[in-house]
């Protein structure tokens, strides 16, 4: 396989990042496959029952761990809200916790395959994903950012994003979002982005943001809050696109029995205090996540 599409991106100097969009777009189908095909047979979830679970003796969950505080990597392990709550989860059930990190791209896939139990990683609920695949109840919520360099004083609201050079990571709840807000400012003022450039992780596009490469980036509001903390006075917000979104697990619409798991635990996990814990412990604050009618029309 070409060694190019092992290579990290943010490895790779600004200019040279998107002269490659289109190989690496290819690339980043190849490496997701590698990585599921890399997992050893032992990891592999099989069936889809809490029975089934119990008889391997782990619990197997897929993760992108590149959403901090959601989930991540620190000192080679991944931590975070996410791996609080599936920890527990594992206790629960009396097993070990296998947590596999991924690249997003390769997640969903993955679950329908079955090389895990469900997907542990802050997904978006949208209405297109909701009709294929089996959304928890929401863990947490998300808001779509504008950012751009503090160098940067030209650009001070959304409106301001006509013709430049817009980024964000490819896949995620951001996307369609910036490509929505793109239609918009075609159709208002008859012009739209520049380009839209995706990359294959939201730190990615700060890096891009700050070589210049970027003029701005669509992020979530819990990863800028972490670049702004890490990197004080590099980045400054200029608005918000989009609604709010709601963020949940995904299970096999085959395996009802593991929704119902993941939906079970958080709520015993809410009424005893300990998601707020969890929740003050990572973000500084608890959230109000609704219980109930929090999936589309048409959901599975």
């Amino acid at each position: 396989m070409d060694k190019f599409c092992f290579t990290k991106h943010r490895n790779l100097p600004g200019d040279k990042i998107m002269k490659h969009t289109s190989r690496r777009n290819a690339c980043k189908v190849l490496v997701a496959a590698a990585a599921l095909a890399c997992i050893s047979g032992t990891a592999l979830a099989e069936g889809g029952s809490l029975a089934d679970i119990k008889a391997r003796g782990q619990l197997t969950v897929g993760t992108e761990a590149a959403y901090e505080p959601y989930e991540f990597v620190e000192n080679g392990v991944v931590v975070g809200y996410g791996r609080d709550v599936l920890e527990h989860m594992a206790k629960k059930l009396g097993v070990k916790l296998v947590q596999l990190n991924l690249p997003f791209q390769g997640l969903l896939p993955g679950l329908m395959s079955r090389r895990f139990d469900f997907v542990a990683t802050s997904v978006g609920i949208t209405e297109e994903r909701a009709k294929r695949f089996a959304f928890s109840r929401p863990i947490g919520i998300v808001r779509s950012m504008l950012v751009v360099s503090t160098a940067n004083k030209a650009l001070n609201r959304p409106e301001d994003l006509a013709s430049k050079i817009v980024g964000t990571q490819m896949g995620s709840q951001a996307q369609p979002v910036a490509q929505e807000f793109d239609r918009q400012l075609k159709e208002k003022y008859g012009k739209g982005f520049a380009e839209l450039k995706l990359f294959q992780a939201y730190p990615d596009v700060s890096v891009a943001l700050g070589n210049g490469t970027l003029d701005v980036g669509v992020l979530p509001s819990n990863v800028l809050a972490v670049q702004m903390r890490r990197q004080p006075n590099s980045f400054r917000m200029i608005g918000e696109i989009g609604s709010p979104r709601l963020l949940a697990w995904v299970a096999n619409p085959k395996d009802e029995e593991i929704r119902s798991f993941i939906n079970a635990t958080l709520e015993e996990m809410r009424a005893s205090g300990k998601l707020a814990e969890l929740q003050k412990k990572w973000f500084g604050e608890t959230m109000a996540l609704p219980t109930a009618d929090y999936l589309p029309k048409g959901a599975l």
